[in-house]
């Protein structure tokens, strides 16, 4: 059985090494655009998430909620305990100070990861001004680009 595995794990990898990107089996030799400016799909990017490899591409703090937050926290922000516990953020008094949720955001805490790392600061800005007056918070203290650059 061992005689037989070892060439058959070997003629994979080699077979997996030799196969070509997709814009070489296309037969262009231009890789796919990974970047593209907001609002703008790239080239192999499915749903227009990204404007690059690591950057998000949502345009609105809404957009933003509903593409990154809401796996976690939840489409209602209720939040959710299975088998981690993700904080709701509707109606949560920790977000009254404006600074909390920035710092959140961009520097993450416990279980969450730092995800402003891969927004601008406008896109930072936008998502917890959005999250600060929805779902039941009606905190009115604007959040902005400077802030979240300051926060960095």
């Amino acid at each position: 059985m061992k005689k037989i595995l070892f060439p058959l794990v070997a003629l994979s990898l080699g077979a997996l090494g030799l196969s070509a990107p997709a814009h070489a089996q296309r037969g262009d030799a231009t890789p796919t655009t990974l970047i593209a400016k907001p609002g703008e799909k790239t080239v192999g990017d499915a749903d227009g998430a990204f404007t690059s490899l690591f950057k998000f591409n949502e345009p609105t703090g809404e957009a933003m909620y509903k593409r990154v937050c809401a796996g976690c926290h939840m489409p209602d922000a209720k939040g959710a305990k299975a088998a981690g516990m993700y904080p709701a953020l509707a109606a949560n008094k920790n977000l009254a100070t404006a600074g909390y949720p920035l710092y959140i955001v961009l520097h993450g805490k416990n279980g969450m990861p730092p995800v402003g790392k891969m927004m601008t600061d406008q896109q930072v800005a936008d998502v917890v001004n959005y999250v600060r007056t929805n779902f039941g918070n009606k905190y009115k203290d604007k959040v902005t680009a400077a802030d979240a650059k300051a926060t960095r």
